[in-house]
This record gives C-alpha cells, structure tokens and sequence, in this order.
C-alpha cells in the first residue's frame, strides 16, 4: 500500500508589489534556507485595478542561476530578452526560460478583451553544475500542452507526465512535475511521486480535501510532507489547482534580487559582471 503526502504546512499568499508597479499574490519567494528546494518563487498575477491601466509590467532585468516558469490563463504576455528572442505568450500558454549563466529579459503583461489578466511564475532552482550553462528557452502554446481527460477531471501536463501523457517541457534537471488539474466536485485524483520529492499545490478555486483529511479551500498554497502518493478529493465546487513536484538538488543557495547562485561570491560576480557589460555571454559558456 502506497503512503499518502499528508499536508504539513498551508501559506497564505501575500500581496507584493514587484516589477514597475505589478500587484503580485506571493506564496514562496528565495530564502537562503531553501526549504521548498528546488522551487524559489511562486506569484499569482491577477490582481491589477483596471484604473491601473495601462499595467507597469517587469521592464528589462537579468537573472542568473535559476529557471522562470510563466503559465497564462487569461490575457497575454509579449516578451524579449537580450539573446534575440521575443514573442507573445496568451491562455494556455507556457515559457520555461532556463537563465543559465544569463539572461536580460522584459515581460510586459495585458488584459484580455473582458479586463482581466491571471497567471503564475514559478522559479526553479539550478544545481550549481548547471547555474552558468547558456540560457535557452522553451516556449509551447496551447495547442501543444496535452491534457488527460477522464469522468471528472481534467489535467493539463506541462512538466512530467499523467495518466500515459508526457509533458513537451524536457531535459530539467529537477525532473520536474508541472500541471494544471480541474476537479469536478466529488471527484478523486491519485499522482505517484518520488520519495524525497518536494511537492506544492497551488489552490486557486473552489476546495477539497488533500492528503487523508486535510480540509484546503482557495487561495493557499499548500506543502506535503514525504511519501508516494499524491491524494485529493474535490469537495461541492470546482477545484483548480497547480501541482508542483520535483527532486531537490540538497545545495546551499545564495539568493539576492533576481540572481540565485551557491555562494555571496557568485553573487558579487554576477553584480560585476552587470557593471562591466559581461553578464550576457551570447551562449558561450
């Protein structure tokens, strides 16, 4: 018989103000404890005042040593980076951006037709024999995350895999799991997950019961203890959550603004490197 994750801790999203002026709910944000390893940060962005228009967005910054994750249920994000890159990223779309050894970057979010905006970023952390590798992305519309679909439930697979289907996001070294899951109320959902992984539910609707008698109503993250087995039933509402998963690299980090490295040196480094105009080294590594 499989041992079921139980709930040991339930954060409640805080209010922070981030980028040029963009109302965030956090949950995580990088602490030098890591005690979510290998995930840093994880924001909801849908809480930005249509008076505010039009939204400040994140102007160009760099990052180092980590993996940004951006998902979008509603509106859109256009995007650039100091490589070369840019485009559009809208519903159900999704952009894994591995920083490496750096990155400058601009995200610039915007209402759909109705007003709204909503979305989340996580950030995963690099081990250190990955933080200076060359950048890349992987950038999938909707159309290309597959879902697994049964009475009840509907999964999308980002990262990992469900039900037989695989995830088109590759080669991370957290062997992450990343899905987006809709209950129907009442409904049951099982996940096997490695002993020793970390996992995190994000509740962003409705309710249910997680682990064996965990009572978890939105909006909350929520933190499972060791085990093999991922459990939650949907209560009287529907139930959408984010599940996040994966292996921890057991590492010391060093965390400071936008940068997540080993140790304060690399950090200094990564701040010299800015000031000299080599933080971006064109994939060379």
């Amino acid at each position: 018989m499989k041992t079921i994750r139980q709930v040991r801790e339930l954060i409640q999203p805080q209010m922070v103000m981030e980028g040029a002026g963009v109302l965030l709910r956090r949950s995580i944000a990088p602490q030098i404890s890591n005690r979510f390893d290998p995930f840093l940060l994880f924001d909801h962005f849908a809480l930005n005042d249509p008076a505010d228009d039009p939204i400040p967005g994140f102007p160009m910054h760099p990052h180092r040593g980590i993996e940004t994750v951006t998902y979008i249920n509603k509106g859109r994000v256009d995007h650039k980076d100091s490589l070369g890159n840019a485009g559009t990223i809208g519903p159900g779309d999704v952009q894994w951006m591995t920083s490496g050894s750096g990155i400058l970057h601009e995200e610039m979010p915007f209402r759909d037709q109705s007003g709204v905006i909503d979305g989340f970023q996580l950030w995963v952390n690099l081990p250190a024999a990955l933080k200076m590798k060359p950048p890349r992305y992987q950038e999938f519309k909707s159309t290309s995350i597959p879902e697994a679909e049964g009475k009840g439930y509907r999964v999308r697979v980002v990262a990992g895999s469900f039900d037989m289907v695989n995830g088109p996001v590759s080669e991370i070294a957290a062997q992450p799991v990343y899905l987006e899951v809709a209950l129907e109320p009442g409904t049951e959902f099982h996940k096997l997950i490695p002993k020793g992984h970390t996992v995190l539910a994000y509740i962003y609707e409705g309710e249910g019961v997680f682990g064996e008698d965990r009572q978890c109503e939105s909006v909350i993250l929520a933190v499972f203890g060791d085990g093999e087995e991922f459990r939650v039933q949907a209560g009287r509402k529907l139930l959408r959550f984010m599940l996040m998963a994966g292996a921890p690299s057991k590492e010391p980090i060093y965390p400071y603004g936008p940068f997540v490295m080993n140790t304060r040196q690399e950090i200094e480094q990564a701040l010299l490197d800015l000031q000299n105009g080599t933080f971006v080294r064109n994939g060379v590594e």
